[in-house]
């Protein structure tokens, strides 16, 4: 079994995800609202909108996301129910990861050392989602 997360945004998932492109590397993929049939009752906005837009993180996973719709009766709720939480293969990985995908944004605890022989720290990034790193040592 294999769990992608999947994230919404409030009509910025592109740009979000051009930031994510950036310290993941990797090739987007996106589609919008304006590319599916019988979406021409849309706004001009929101035709804009991502419909769906991945970003391959390595080892078969995938980061995916879309934008809500208010017309539709959708409503984004930023909140600190979910995290993403990434094991990174070295110290040096959790630190740029840490470092790049924070900018912008608040920094709950910082890298540090943990007491369950780790390293970690968590932060919520400047789009509002929340983030674990987590550097297993051993």
């Amino acid at each position: 079994m294999m769990i992608n997360p999947y994230l919404n945004f409030a009509g910025n998932a592109e740009e979000a995800f051009q930031f994510y492109q950036s310290v993941f590397k990797g090739e987007l993929f996106i589609q919008r609202m304006a590319d599916l049939p019988d979406m021409g009752h849309l706004s001009t906005d929101e035709q804009k909108c991502v419909m769906h837009i991945s970003l391959p993180l390595g080892n078969g996973q995938t980061l995916m996301a879309s934008d809500v719709l208010p017309s539709s009766g959708h409503e984004l709720k930023v909140g600190n129910n979910n995290y993403l939480s990434i094991s990174p293969d070295s110290r040096e990985e959790a630190e740029r990861i840490f470092r790049e995908l924070s900018l912008g944004g608040k920094i709950e605890m910082p890298l540090e050392d943990m007491f369950w022989g780790d390293y970690f720290g968590s932060f919520v990034d400047k789009f509002g989602v929340y983030w674990m790193i987590n550097y297993a040592s051993r």
